[in-house]
């Protein structure tokens, strides 16, 4: 990575620049103050661009939603975002059902709470191995290190071959439709905004197999990997 190259930061939020689902702290909204002095600065996220802005307390930044099949800009007039990409792609359920249930039987999650499958308005899927209505504290105690999703992944992602598979969360597969994820989202930025790969640095936490960063990782992007979002002030002096 030549600093001198970069342009724009882009990162990840959840266990990058907070904790899982958890508004932004004082200290790393000073640190993106920092960055903005010097860069323009890019979310790239794995949820919806809405809920991205509301979590990070109405920042000034544009956001990459659902893997890049959301883009808004933030309007320094309203104060808020304009959304000017909002994709969404038909899904055929019955077929996901079915897979999904196939899985289940092949490695014993037969037992769930709500719904076999969530799936979401603009075409991604999640796989809740213990339903959609698990409680929270046992969702967090399944698969904390994600080996259990890990061990199986290749083959989660075999049989769900036309999406991108993550592994999501404590006890989830998350599926977006094929090719999105969040290299593929970046690439688009880049082509749009007349940059090349080298004018992004990107910063995230999930860059394992299975990680919704991994594909930005293994791509000659400039990377810089964080394992707690307290470190972030940390990090990021590598490009101050």
């Amino acid at each position: 990575m030549n600093k001198e190259d970069i342009k724009v930061v882009a990162m990840d939020l959840d266990g990058t620049l907070t904790q899982h689902k958890q508004l932004l702290d004082a200290e790393n909204r000073a640190a993106l103050d920092r960055l903005a002095e010097k860069y323009k600065l890019l979310m790239v996220g794995a949820g919806q661009v809405m809920r991205i802005f509301n979590q990070l307390g109405a920042y000034p930044i544009d956001i990459i939603g659902n893997y890049g099949l959301q883009y808004g800009e933030y309007n320094e007039n309203t104060k808020t975002i304009d959304i000017v990409r909002d994709l969404t792609f038909p899904t055929d359920k019955p077929s996901v059902e079915k897979r999904v249930t196939m899985l289940r039987e092949k490695y014993g999650f037969t037992e769930f709470s709500g719904e076999n499958v969530e799936f979401h308005p603009s075409g991604c899927v999640t796989f809740p191995i213990l339903g959609t209505t698990a409680k929270s504290e046992d969702k967090l105690k399944f698969d904390p290190d994600r080996a259990k999703r890990r061990k199986i992944y290749d083959d989660v992602s075999e049989v769900f071959s036309d999406y991108t598979v993550f592994v999501g969360g404590s006890s989830s597969f998350d599926m977006a439709p094929t090719p999105y994820n969040k290299y593929y989202a970046l690439d688009e930025y880049c082509k749009e905004h007349n940059l090349e790969h080298k004018n992004v640095v990107y910063i995230g936490d999930d860059y394992g197999l299975g990680g919704n960063d991994e594909s930005v990782y293994r791509s000659d992007f400039p990377y810089l990997t964080i394992d707690d979002y307290r470190t972030f002030p940390q990090v990021i002096r590598e490009i101050l």
